[in-house]
């Protein structure tokens, strides 16, 4: 195992000798002791699941097969970026894990927090979810830490039966890590998905799930020395030793010459401000571990929306509300007093033109404020 940093002009040098695919330069890590570097990874396989050196050495003799499987996918357009989809952008800013093995939560959180965007149609849709929940209070009950790392599944199982608060219920801090700072109503503030696919090793589907309106797909991979001096272009390994698995986000791609667009969570000072491009095949980015985010659980609250419409049938207590941006809600038939008030609100707020904060719980309407 590489226990020292490889020189810029070694980097420089693989790089000319592969036809200069990437810039390589000074970044927030290139200059960090190697051992540093490898504190910002953080995916660590649970028994029985194979290992990154495995990985490595499957994603060499996969490579070929991968890259072609995805340039002759067919449906999905030849290129695809959610930051740019008619001029709206879909992704959250990128933000900063430090040295901290957190990556699997970032790399989750990023990948529904687009999600939520995507299926809102909101790309200004405010929503930042808090990794310190996810890692320092989900993942430490599992056991893990800064120093193991974590697993995907996991972390998309918490969310799913636990859900994640938003980040100003818990900010993330490598000063607080034991759960202490999460906010004491977090429960009422956590956002919850449906549930996941599994896309490893379907680089098709891939490209189709994040351009036919689902979202990004998470992603791990294996991280070389050479990695933590990207700058810019299309990485493809040149040099150095393995330093361990990451986990990303995969926002888009572009079949020309063939990459994937991921969105990483070591600050702007890295990369092409926090994104980087990889080859299809390359350190295993699409044939390691690759997950959708089926849906976003619709609970919580939802301020300043407009009421397109109502709709309601010969039942007991069945009406719906139609929201601009959100689409159908079902109104809470749990009680008749509560029932009839909301939608007196809602019809008075229609009328009227007024915004309307609600609350829902798995998309019914469970309170309602009219302004």
């Amino acid at each position: 195992m590489a226990t020292d940093n490889i020189g810029m002009a070694e980097i420089r040098n693989a790089l000319s000798g592969a036809g200069d695919p990437w810039e390589a330069g000074v970044t927030s890590l290139s200059s960090l002791p190697f051992e540093v570097q490898q504190s910002y990874l953080g995916v660590t396989p649970p028994p029985g699941e194979p290992t990154a050196e495995e990985i490595a050495q499957r994603s060499l003799q996969q490579q070929a097969q991968i890259k072609e499987a995805a340039l002759s996918a067919v449906g999905a357009p030849a290129a695809y970026d959610l930051r740019n989809v008619g001029g709206r952008n879909f992704v959250t800013p990128v933000t900063d894990q430090k040295s901290c093995g957190s990556c699997v939560a970032f790399g989750t959180v990023a990948t529904v927090e687009s999600r939520l965007r995507v299926q809102r149609n909101d790309a200004n849709l405010a929503v930042d979810l808090s990794e310190a929940h996810l890692f320092f209070c989900h993942a430490r009950a599992r056991g893990r830490n800064c120093s193991t790392g974590w697993w995907p599944n996991e972390a998309l199982d918490d969310f799913k039966s636990k859900g994640v608060a938003d980040e100003a219920c818990y900010p993330y801090n490598l000063s607080n890590t034991d759960c202490s700072g999460l906010c004491s109503n977090w429960a009422e503030r956590a956002v919850k998905i449906t549930g996941y696919t599994v896309l490893t090793g379907k680089p098709a589907q891939i490209k189709d799930w994040i351009s036919s309106g689902k979202g990004p797909v998470s992603a791990c991979f294996v991280v070389y020395q050479d990695f933590f001096s990207y700058k810019s272009g299309v990485y493809k390994h040149v040099t150095g030793a393995q330093a361990g698995g990451h986990c990303v986000t995969i926002v888009g791609y572009n079949d020309t010459p063939g990459y994937w667009i991921c969105k990483n969570s070591w600050n702007t000072g890295w990369g092409d401000k926090g994104f980087f491009c990889i080859a299809y095949g390359e350190c295993g980015i699409d044939s390691w571990l690759n997950h959708g985010v089926d849906a976003v659980e619709n609970t919580g609250w939802q301020n300043n929306r407009r009421v397109n419409g109502l709709w309601a049938i010969n039942q007991d207590r069945n009406a719906w509300v139609h929201f601009d941006g959100l689409g159908w809600r079902r109104i809470s038939p749990d009680n008749d007093n509560i029932f009839f008030d909301m939608l007196a609100q809602l019809i008075a707020a229609k009328a009227a033109g007024r915004p309307v904060n609600f609350y829902e719980d798995k998309g019914v309407i469970k309170q309602v404020y009219v302004y």
